[in-house]
């Protein structure tokens, strides 16, 4: 016999995921970008959110930045730390897409153990994976924030893409080489992948 637990019983009561997004009229969807510091994500994901927000979409961004400031940042960079961090991160998402928003998500997140943790919290169905394949040389030489140096000095330890791995994503619905294609035209092949989904 299942017994239901007397702590949740709240969800039965709540607005359904269908009802906001007959309000919101559009689809919840997370839009997972993934790839090495420096690959264009961030850049990527604020353009992205413009031009969704001109077609009258409620976007939500999330990204290192935002998150390691406040939500995660009681959080190092240790194995488990990391591993946190990406499941906070992906519960967040689905807070927000159960509420019909579309999540911009733009993370690092290096190996495919980590996406597919993500992939299941949010649910297969509402995330779009976007691996940012730009090449390490690239993403070295925009090293706006010194990270690379200071990883290639030794004063940041298992840095992502030089002294710790990346793994290849495996499920991405779409690869984009910020280096080979302008962030406008990346804009674009995104919008043509996800319109019928937030539709």
């Amino acid at each position: 016999m299942m017994i239901s637990n007397p702590i949740y019983t709240v969800f039965d009561k709540m607005l359904r995921r269908e009802d906001k997004e007959e309000l919101l009229k559009q689809h919840g969807l997370v839009i997972w970008m993934t790839g090495l510091s420096g690959s264009g994500k961030s850049t990527l994901a604020i353009a992205l959110e413009k031009e969704l927000h001109k077609n009258g979409r409620l976007t939500c961004v999330l990204d290192g930045d935002n998150i390691r400031s406040g939500l995660n940042s009681d959080l190092g960079f240790s194995s488990e730390d990391r591993i946190e961090n990406i499941r906070r991160i992906a519960e967040v998402c689905k807070l927000f897409v159960d509420n019909g928003v579309i999540v911009i998500s733009a993370f690092i997140c290096p190996t495919n153990n980590l996406r597919e943790m993500a992939s299941q919290i949010i649910g297969s169905s509402h995330y779009f994976e976007i691996y940012v394949s730009t090449p390490l040389a690239i993403c070295e030489a925009r090293d706006h924030k010194g990270l690379y140096a200071k990883a290639r000095s030794g004063e940041i330890k298992d840095f992502t893409g030089l002294t710790a791995p990346f793994d290849i994503p495996l499920q991405s619905s779409l690869i984009i080489d910020t280096s080979a294609i302008s962030i406008s035209d990346a804009v674009k092949r995104i919008m043509e992948k996800i319109i019928g989904r937030i539709k």
